[in-house]
């Protein structure tokens, strides 16, 4: 408690589902991935990753975490991180999953 009040904390996830372009190795994967989790790390100061099936070569599953005082500010930044994978041209974004959560729950 801050001050007498309650302090709210709100934890957000996305989970992306990605198809890679022209890749024919865990090398090349990587060489893709490895930029796109630190440019969503950079960017918006989040926790991202690599999850799912780290032996497939043209899908790759990126796991991103959120933590904020307000639900909307969570969503607010998972909707950039989306954008963001939405609009790498090396990477089509199948689909997301998402989940929010607050320490009430």
């Amino acid at each position: 408690m801050a001050g007498g009040r309650r302090v709210l904390i709100f934890t957000g996830t996305l989970t992306a589902d990605l198809l890679l372009g022209d890749v024919h190795s865990l090398k090349e994967k990587r060489a893709v991935v490895k930029p796109i989790v630190a440019e969503l790390r950079r960017r918006f100061t989040v926790a991202a990753a690599e999850v799912g099936d780290p032996d497939l070569h043209r899908r790759v599953q990126v796991g991103v975490a959120a933590v904020a005082g307000q639900a909307g500010q969570v969503t607010d930044v998972l909707d950039a991180c989306e954008r963001l994978l939405v609009e790498r041209p090396e990477v089509t974004l199948l689909s997301t999953h998402r989940q929010l959560f607050s320490d009430t729950d």
